[in-house]
């Protein structure tokens, strides 16, 4: 098994995770580079590092094990959650704003009310979710 070293950065609140590499083992790698100061981290399988990093910004170090932050991750998922709907928005908001003639616009206008409904939607989820689980299903 491969193992990895957590902490928590003091300088952005972001869990950082190192894995050795050049035939370094953990151990050395915690003497040759982890930050300066660094006092509290862990060596530990890699297995405990989330495989789906959807809201990596939101990991912190717990103990030996790794937490994913509730409220970070609601950061996380209305940063996602804006950069779905920008996409769904282009095609419409093109038609809207160029005036491009022949195009129709009320029909255009009617899809953007759809697609923001359905964001405010996944907004009011996101915002009552008591757990990082509901959060993820507020998103799918």
């Amino acid at each position: 098994m491969t193992k990895v070293i957590i902490w928590d950065d003091p300088t952005t609140n972001i869990m950082r995770v190192m894995t050795p590499a050049g035939g370094n083992t953990a151990e050395e790698c915690v003497e040759k580079y982890l930050p300066d100061g660094i006092t509290d981290y862990a060596i530990v399988e890699e297995s405990v590092i989330p495989a789906d990093r959807k809201f990596r910004n939101a990991w912190r170090k717990d103990g030996e094990t790794v937490k994913e932050d509730l409220t970070e991750s609601k950061n996380c998922a209305h940063k996602l959650r804006r950069y779905e709907r920008q996409k769904e928005f282009k095609p419409y908001d093109d038609i809207v704003m160029k005036q491009i003639p022949g195009a129709n616009t009320a029909g255009a206008e009617d899809q953007r009310v759809k697609i923001r409904d359905k964001y405010a939607k996944m907004q009011t989820d996101i915002d009552a979710a008591s757990d990082v689980a509901a959060i993820r299903a507020a998103l799918s």
